[in-house]
């Protein structure tokens, strides 16, 4: 069984990703789609503790489970989005199109990948919110803290201090 981790940085081939959930048995649909990953896409060698937060974006009543993983994988960027999406969708996650917020069963966010910076219409890396998002932010420094955001040029830990202030 995975253990909490400290990882100093990300290597080339890691990746930092959020899932989440607040539908359903949101342990389950993590723990699944954690198992998919791993299956997927190489291994995962690190997972935070999962973190219970509030709706960002939108009312609701029910809480978010949020967990991060470090994965290490060798799959493209676009790749990977493919997998994550996929994943959601087994997992029961119906995408509206309308681009508001809502609640759901599970969701895959990319929020690092070593220090690459991906733009396409597709696909942000790093994620374009994760500096604003304090429910992505606090699991990531459970297991990255040091973590470099590449365009913004703060760690994991750097950009939580500095959401936790505002």
């Amino acid at each position: 069984m995975l253990r909490l981790v400290l990882r100093p940085m990300l290597a080339d081939d890691e990746v930092l990703l959020l899932l989440g959930g607040n539908v359903g048995e949101s342990h389950e649909y993590l723990r699944e789609a954690e198992e998919k990953l791993a299956r997927a896409t190489g291994s995962v060698i690190a997972r935070s503790r999962d973190h219970w937060t509030e709706p960002v974006g939108f009312k609701d009543d029910r809480l978010f489970l949020n967990r991060a993983l470090i994965l290490r994988t060798e799959k493209a960027p676009i790749d990977l989005l493919e997998i994550c999406l996929n994943i959601e969708s087994e997992g029961g996650r119906i995408r509206t199109g309308s681009g508001e917020y809502g609640s759901r069963t599970l969701d895959i966010d990319i929020l690092l990948y070593g220090n690459r910076v991906v733009e396409s219409s597709e696909l942000q890396i790093p994620h374009p919110r994760l500096h604003e998002r304090l429910f992505a932010l606090s699991p990531a420094a459970d297991i990255c803290p040091d973590a470099l955001h590449p365009t913004l040029h703060f760690t994991v830990l750097q950009l939580l201090s500095k959401i936790s202030r505002s």
